[in-house]
């Protein structure tokens, strides 16, 4: 008797082991699309009516898509930084373009997203435009270095004396197979097989440069947008005359071109058909690895996440580029589909790239970290009407911090000014509701509500911070304390 109890005790540990051992080898692979500078401007978005992204479109109906996703910085450096190590920029002090994550405290030693995964047995590989600049090393198992043309010795357009390197845009003699960007989803494409085959769960991160400037693409993508019947965005003449003078100032940007000229030289259909154009391009790229994806055998237990590190101007608000606390580049595309995840589903609540990172642990049944600041969006991909308790923060510069809610943007800049915009009868944030000729009881109220979610905490820039491309930190004539004490004075005017 006592040999049966030990041998049925023994069964029963063995038995015990085995959904542990089961979860361990079913765990999700995770693809992982980062497309910069991407803002609504996909068929399945409804942000131009001419755009043609098929392969992005079907991605959506096979998942999620977030219709109101935001950036946590208008900027690629610290969007991304923030995405990656689940915190706000108002935390870490990484404001602009520089310096790397790396090299400064208090992020210097952060674990990142791939890095989490990595801990917990996943083989991390990458190629192309993952993080701003130098690539993490310590995040990934393997690195493919980008290889491939992204631009010529000549400008085609912008060729106005000391405009920035990069800025141009245009249609390129340039077949896409020798195309940075195709080069890159080639090889993520050949790939995924092998990962497939492997034992080990897979996270393969694949970042692409377009439509980022220089905005090239070749004949057969220019083709599908005409000029004579291309459309442009919506503009009014007087959308700036509402603003406070620190956002005039933070939005100048001197690396873009001024709409003005834009207008003037005949340049601004010219430079949407080229982004329009660049879009598609991206999308067949997606489209090839989908494809792979699905011939691989690993689609049903694979999550894709598809993103843009912010959104991009192109006339709206005046204004070209990102570097704005408004709708156009706050705002990205965020798509998730595979197991687990409701099909065919469009989610409309206000969340944020910073809700990626506990997103996919939770999807990967991986232990949630304490110091992440986002909130997992798996209640939202198995019910996208979930309740959802919170608006999505969008900061540029320190104390200047836009909230985006299921109906209003509430924008506070360091100075005290502020915006308001109410989106269910004003989606072109044409009117601030808290102008002195515009505010309302109504408009404080809802104000003064937002104004609660506002970080409580706001770091000094890291040492080192540059590349911010606005006159407030030192890229013009007008200091930070200037702008603030003007829009003081203004606000007090009101």
């Amino acid at each position: 008797m006592k040999v049966m109890r030990s041998a049925f005790f023994t069964l029963t540990c063995i038995l015990a082991t085995l959904p542990s051992v089961q979860a361990e080898t079913t765990k999700p692979n995770v693809l992982f699309i980062s497309i910069d500078d991407l803002n609504d401007w996909l068929g399945c978005y409804g942000g131009h009516p001419q755009v043609q992204t098929p392969h992005i479109d079907q991605l959506a109906k096979q998942g999620v898509l977030f219709s109101n996703a935001h950036c946590q910085a208008p900027i690629c450096n610290p969007s991304r930084v923030s995405m990656f190590l689940g915190k706000l920029p108002s935390t870490t002090g990484m404001y602009f373009l520089g310096p790397n994550f790396r090299t400064v405290d208090p992020t210097r030693s952060d674990r990142t997203l791939f890095q989490t995964f990595r801990e917990h047995d996943y083989y991390l590989s990458t190629r192309g435009k993952i993080f701003h600049g130098k690539v993490d090393t310590v995040s990934f198992d393997h690195v493919e270095k980008a290889k491939g043309w992204r631009r010529g010795p000549e400008k085609l357009r912008y060729t106005l004396a000391n405009t920035h390197p990069l800025w141009d845009w245009g249609q390129v003699d340039v077949p896409d197979e020798q195309q940075r960007d195709y080069q890159t989803a080639a090889w993520a494409a050949s790939e995924l097989p092998k990962l497939a085959a492997r034992k080990q769960p897979f996270f393969l991160a694949v970042g692409f440069s377009l439509p980022h400037v220089p905005i090239y693409a070749s004949k057969r993508w220019f083709d599908l947008y005409p000029l004579d019947t291309l459309e442009l965005p919506e503009t009014i003449s007087v959308d700036r005359e509402d603003l406070p003078e620190i956002s005039k100032q933070l939005t100048l940007n001197p690396t873009a071109p001024r709409h003005d000229w834009m207008v003037e030289s005949g340049e601004w259909k010219h430079a949407v058909q080229a982004y329009l154009a660049a879009n598609s391009f991206v999308d067949e790229m997606v489209g090839m690895l989908i494809n792979s994806l699905q011939q691989s055998g690993a689609a049903e237990n694979t999550i894709i996440v598809l993103w843009s590190d912010h959104g991009f101007h192109l006339g709206e608000k005046l204004r070209w580029a990102k570097r704005t606390l408004w709708e156009e580049t706050t705002r990205v595309p965020l798509i998730f589909a595979g197991p687990g995840i409701v099909a065919n589903q469009k989610c409309s609540r206000p969340v944020g790239l910073i809700d990626v990172f506990p997103t996919l642990l939770d999807l990967a049944h991986l232990p949630q970290r304490t110091d992440l600041q986002g909130k997992s969006l798996k209640p939202l991909l198995e019910k996208p009407k979930s309740p959802w308790n919170r608006p999505a923060i969008c900061t540029f510069g320190p104390n200047n911090h836009s909230l985006r809610g299921n109906r209003y943007r509430y924008t506070r800049y360091a100075d005290g000014s502020e915006e308001l915009y109410d989106h269910r009868d004003d989606p072109n944030e044409w009117k601030n509701l808290l102008t002195g000729q515009n505010a309302s009881n109504e408009a404080r109220q809802v104000a003064n509500r937002m104004n609660d979610w506002l970080p409580t905490h706001n770091a000094d820039p890291v040492v080192g911070s540059a590349g911010s491309d606005s006159p407030l930190y030192g890229e013009g004539n007008i200091p930070l304390g200037e702008a603030m004490k003007r829009g003081a004075t203004q606000q007090k005017k009101k």
